[in-house]
């Protein structure tokens, strides 16, 4: 049975792949220069449904060599995820172009 090419490629927004891991979202590739961090750092109930009502949102860079605090160059934090991606996809746009 052939396999759908975009579940294949997995989730992407505004041409971008998403990663989930626990409570970290990370938006953007390693192979770039750049990547987004979000993390949910609080929730509340919504029917069945958790939803973000505090999140933090980090512009890293992807170098290795460099320690995890000194790979951050913009953080801010969010009240919703729909507000974190949105500055999300503004800070990767940018920082990918050079226009930080």
């Amino acid at each position: 049975m052939a396999e759908n090419t975009e579940q294949a490629a997995g989730l992407t927004y505004k041409g971008h792949p998403l990663r989930r891991v626990d409570n970290f979202i990370y938006y953007g590739t390693m192979a770039e220069k750049y990547i987004i961090m979000i993390q949910v750092l609080d929730t509340k109930k919504v029917q069945d449904l958790n939803v973000a009502t505090r999140v933090s949102v980090q512009l890293q860079l992807t170098d290795p060599d460099l320690k995890s605090r000194d790979r951050v160059v913009k953080k801010s934090e969010k009240e919703s995820l729909y507000e974190a991606m949105d500055i999300s996809a503004i800070w990767l746009e940018r920082a990918l172009a050079g226009k930080l």
